[in-house]
């Protein structure tokens, strides 16, 4: 764009900064607009670049609430748009509940405790009675506090296991909402109440102090309830743990030793919380790299087992030893062994559950295993769209997992993913095959001989923009194809008019014949097309079927990245 038209949109742009300039309380962010408005004013085509991006459009504000970079403008995580969120969410609680109340967390991330700050003030400013949590803390914590307390509301400050810059704003609804992430329609509600909020400067916000900090007992109480999960066998695993420079050591130690389990060996380099999170590129324990330093001080350690909770400790990895050293775990692999101690807890240990009218409940985009399991054991299945957010809701849930390493093992406690208690779980699994003399490789081998192999592989294409995704998601919508590869296809769904019990959503689910699924969706966080691939076999023993169903899924992989492939 040139003339006059783009010199309008660059004025305008400009004012929009200005007036932004005039109400942020940040130094840094000021500092870092007030140069970017000098230098655009004198032409300068980079910041004008820059003032564009973070002007041009606003972090929207949905069911994942808010995640993005810190900096100036609406189109980052700062103290303005978090004020403006703020204002927002206390006046729809104000609107929908007679004495509403809300309890506030935040991580160890740059400005997590002053965005928390920044949300209690002017909540208890608007009327809604605010609690904080007493220091940087787990999600979790957060997610049960809002339970515990019976608070209308919850707000968790994090970016959970995004990179270094980035920080977040997660919102959880109390009543008959249980405790869990908001969903439609409230997230547009939520929006459309804090685009009002925005016609005030937010240095006319009223602020107020009266808000109270949250006693330690929430904490006692969750580290309680956390514990009292453990089943410890007379064969203690050496383990080593990461929190990979998050907020999870702290609490998830003292969970594991008030349940009896030896305390782990943290990872010295990530055992405490640092917002830098300086040994990692990024901090997800996904990622190839991010849990090099638990593997080698395993080695060192002796170790019979690796877990690694994500930096706001909602998230679980582990990893085992093998013929190659070691090997982590897929967030499938340990849904399904974590599934399969749902299912057969037993009733009359002191410590466990009922299993009785037991619902299993997965996302579409994670392993049909779950689902076997649920029809091995007589227990009723549900799947979801992606998201905690659904899988929480499940009337009678027992047990949910997601394949991003997410498990929600102790839903009377919380509905949320829980990295801390899935660990109990899985050390109290662990603890158990080995008084029996077994491997968690073993374990898996004879799980498959019951409900036969599952193996699953994921497909990434990575584009410039979201309109590409679009356009390879309509490709597959008006060319859908008969074959995968040499794999012939026996039926497609696509739920973008909704399907069955889903509402629309941009999915399209492709079953091959002899039971591959592939399950096609765009990122909901970046320029991604991602395709979830499950196999499952039934040949031959537990070891040899789960080698036919990995063959499998690398194979059908390859065929749908070339069919994706822009």
């Amino acid at each position: 764009m040139s003339g006059p038209q783009a010199e309008s949109s660059s004025e305008r742009i400009q004012d929009a900064a200005r007036l932004w300039h005039s109400q942020d309380p940040d130094p840094e962010t000021r500092e870092e607009l007030a140069g970017l408005i000098a230098a655009a004013a004198q032409g300068d085509p980079e910041a004008s670049e820059a003032l564009e991006d973070r002007f041009g459009t606003r972090l929207g504000f949905g069911t994942a609430g808010l995640r993005g970079a810190l900096g100036a403008g609406p189109n980052r995580m700062n103290r303005v748009l978090v004020a403006q969120t703020a204002a927002g969410l206390a006046d729809y609680l104000r609107t929908t509940l007679d004495s509403p109340s809300i309890v506030i967390g935040y991580d160890a991330r740059k400005n997590s405790s002053v965005f928390a700050r920044d949300t209690a003030e002017i909540m208890a400013a608007r009327g809604v009675d605010t609690t904080v949590l007493p220091r940087e803390l787990p999600t979790p914590v957060l997610a049960f506090a809002v339970r515990h307390l019976d608070a209308s509301a919850g707000v968790m400050v994090t970016a959970s296991h995004n990179p270094a810059p980035d920080n977040g704003y997660k919102v959880y609804l109390g009543g008959h909402h249980g405790g869990a992430q908001i969903v439609a329609p409230q997230d547009r509600d939520i929006a459309a109440a804090i685009d009002n909020a925005t016609a005030t400067p937010v240095t006319d916000y009223q602020r107020s102090t009266d808000y109270r900090i949250a006693p330690e007992s929430v904490v006692d109480e969750y580290i309680r309830l956390t514990a009292k999960r453990g089943i410890p066998g007379t064969s203690r695993p050496k383990v080593v743990y990461t929190p990979l420079h998050g907020v999870g050591w702290e609490t998830a130690r003292q969970v594991f030793a008030d349940a009896g389990f030896d305390e782990p060996l943290a990872v010295p380099e990530q055992q405490h919380p640092d917002p830098r999170f300086p040994t990692t590129a990024f901090p997800n324990p996904e990622e190839p790299g991010a849990l090099d330093l638990a593997f080698a001080a395993a080695k060192e350690y002796g170790a019979d087992l690796v877990i690694a909770n994500d930096p706001d400790a909602d998230r679980l990895a582990a990893a085992i030893p093998s013929h190659h050293g070691w090997r982590q775990l897929t967030g499938n692999e340990l849904g399904i062994i974590l599934g399969w101690q749902a299912a057969t807890r037993s009733e009359d240990h002191p410590r466990a559950q009922s299993k009785r009218e037991g619902m299993l409940v997965a996302s579409i985009v994670s392993s049909p295993g779950l689902a076997e399991i649920a029809r091995r054991f007589g227990l009723n299945y549900a799947e979801t769209l992606t998201g905690f957010k659904w899988i929480a809701r499940v009337p009678g849930i027992t047990y949910g997992f997601e394949e991003a390493l997410g498990y929600l093992v102790d839903p009377d406690k919380i509905r949320d993913k829980d990295g801390i208690s899935a660990a109990v779980d899985l050390l109290s699994l662990v603890s158990g095959l080995r008084d029996r003399g077994l491997t968690v490789e073993q374990h898996l081998n004879h799980i498959a001989t019951l409900i036969g192999g599952h193996a699953s592989e994921q497909v990434s294409i990575r584009t410039n923009s979201s309109s590409q995704i679009a356009a390879l998601m309509a490709g597959l919508r008006s060319a859908p194809p008969n074959h995968v590869g040499t794999d012939r296809v026996q039926s497609i769904d696509d739920f973008i008019d909704g399907h069955d019990q889903f509402p629309p959503s941009d999915i399209i689910r492709i079953f091959l014949e002899g039971g591959t699924r592939v399950v096609v969706r765009p990122s909901g966080t970046e320029p991604k097309l991602k395709a979830y691939i499950d196999t499952r076999s039934s040949d031959g023993t537990g070891e040899e079927r789960l080698t036919k169903a990995r063959a499998d899924a690398s194979r059908i992989a390859a065929s749908v990245h070339d069919l994706l492939a822009p």
